[in-house]
């Protein structure tokens, strides 16, 4: 991939992840909540794979 393409790529990703945090702040925290629920999980897992 060209590293212009790779740029607009990544700026339209950017842009979109800024315009969605804008207008649907009650839905990116619940995201945001659910990735690190996710690594809660994980971590307890591997907690109790330890003990």
């Amino acid at each position: 991939m060209s590293k212009l393409v790779k740029t607009v790529v990544v700026t339209l990703v950017v842009a979109f992840l800024i315009y969605y945090l804008y207008t649907r702040p009650e839905e990116a925290a619940a995201f945001v909540r659910g990735i690190f629920r996710i690594f809660d999980s994980v971590g307890r897992f591997f907690d109790g794979l330890v003990r």
